[in-house]
């Protein structure tokens, strides 16, 4: 099984720079993750390469000058700010006589650590099994032994590739018992859309301050710290707005730089929340130094979920640790509010965040009526799952007649799937068209 470094052990952090600066934020991120997942820091080694170093990553000579870093520090435990490969981390181990970590298996350790639901925790198992299925051969060569014994001679199957078949079966269910979750949170979410509420969703990166303004906006008490990876668990509340609207607003899993795979794999279901928004809402670390970095990262896990189009506000919180800075609305060229600078720790901005979601929202919708034939049912149930239906008449030819406001994103959509939709539309009541062009 994945092998989990306890709390409190010594460890020497290991950063190499390919064909680039040392970043310092980066180092210091590099850090936090050691500390959020209880490692004693005793060392940092460091360097530049062109290209990782085949069989130990580091190169000899490096490999040699980590050695006596791990004997004179008596370190249990050294941790690589890199991927590395199975055969690596074995060669690795040899050599430096202790466990080696990678940054994946670094991640996945502080995410075991952070799950509280029951979902949370089979997404991480099957985070771990997955990346543990490619990684058997990490110094364990008593498990390529064939099985002996009276009865059991013979070709038979190594204890490796029972692992793996074990393993695999785990996969599985644990795969099984996700879509069960996946098909309950689907039908919660269409519950919300009968509901008539649109969902925002804060994204951003890990430490970003999210669950902060999650539990400003909603009142609260989802756990907070200041630490990387919080909070995993996703959590939704209601949000008032002005004049008498709402909102389910949604607080998600932060993103990090190099977020592993075999996360972004599992958590799907979880990120789904993020994926079906009608609005994101980007919340950006202003004091942080890798502010630009990090809008690039999240962008980039974005897409890679399927979220890149959904249409996002950037919420630049932490105005209280940037010299100078105050709470401010920033709008592009149209005049649609872009950015929304404030402290979620402090509550300066935190109106001007509502008041611009209520904007959204009043300005994003279209208010349509339109004219549905006998013949199409689909077409209306399409509009009663992704629009808030005013009002719904049946006509005497047996079709229907709706108002409906729907929100402009998706109604140019569908138009761009079905033109004669277009037709079909109308600004007033059609009923109500047809009497005024008689009289």
């Amino acid at each position: 099984m994945f092998e989990r470094p306890s709390a409190g052990e010594r460890a020497v952090l290991v950063h190499l720079n390919f064909g680039a600066d040392t970043d310092a934020a980066e180092l210091d991120e590099f850090r936090q993750l050691a500390d959020a997942a209880g490692a004693r820091v005793v060392g940092l080694v460091g360097g530049s390469r062109t290209v990782p170093d085949a069989r130990l990553f580091v190169g000899s000579g490096k490999a040699e000058e980590l050695k006596g870093l791990v004997a004179a520090e008596e370190a249990e435990l050294v941790i690589f700010d890199h991927a590395l490969s199975p055969a690596q981390e074995r060669n690795l181990e040899r050599h430096l006589q202790c466990r080696v970590l990678d940054r994946t298996g670094l991640i996945l350790d502080i995410f075991a650590q952070r799950a509280r639901s029951f979902e949370g925790k089979l997404q991480v198992e099957l985070a771990q099994l997955r990346h543990l299925s490619t990684r058997l051969v990490r110094g364990w060569t008593h498990l390529e032994r064939q099985k002996g014994g009276i009865g059991l001679r013979g070709p038979g199957e190594t204890q490796l590739e029972a692992d793996r078949r074990l393993i695999g079966k785990r996969i599985a269910v644990i795969s099984r018992r996700l879509e069960r979750i996946t098909v309950q949170r689907s039908q919660g979410r269409r519950a919300r859309s009968r509901a008539e509420l649109p969902s925002v969703s804060l994204v951003g990166y890990t430490n970003a301050g999210k669950s902060t303004l999650f539990n400003r906006l909603t009142r609260s008490a989802v756990y907070q710290a200041d630490k990387l990876f919080a909070t995993l668990d996703p959590t939704l509340r209601r949000l008032p707005l002005s004049g008498g609207d709402a909102v389910i607003l949604a607080d998600t899993v932060g993103f990090i730089n190099h977020l592993p795979h075999e996360l972004v794999a599992a958590f799907r279901s979880t990120l789904e929340e993020t994926r079906t928004a009608d609005l994101l809402l980007h919340v950006v670390d202003a004091a942080s130094p890798r502010r630009s970095a990090s809008i690039r990262d999240v962008e980039g896990v974005l897409s890679e979920i399927g979220a890149g189009e959904i249409p996002q506000m950037q919420v630049f919180n932490k105005i209280d640790l940037v010299p100078g800075a105050c709470p401010q609305v920033d709008r592009d060229a149209q005049g649609r509010v872009q950015r929304v600078w404030l402290s979620a720790a402090t509550g300066e901005g935190v109106d001007l965040l509502v008041t611009a979601v209520a904007e959204y929202f009043q300005t994003d919708r279209v208010h349509q009526w339109v004219s549905l034939g006998p013949l199409d049912g689909g077409l209306r149930a399409w509009f009663f799952a992704n629009a808030r239906v005013v009002a719904d008449r049946p006509t005497r030819d047996g079709g229907w007649d709706m108002e409906v406001m729907v929100p402009r994103r998706k109604l140019e959509r569908l138009l761009s799937l079905d033109g004669s939709v277009q037709m079909r539309l109308h600004a007033r009541e059609p009923g109500k068209v047809a009497a005024g062009a008689g009289g």
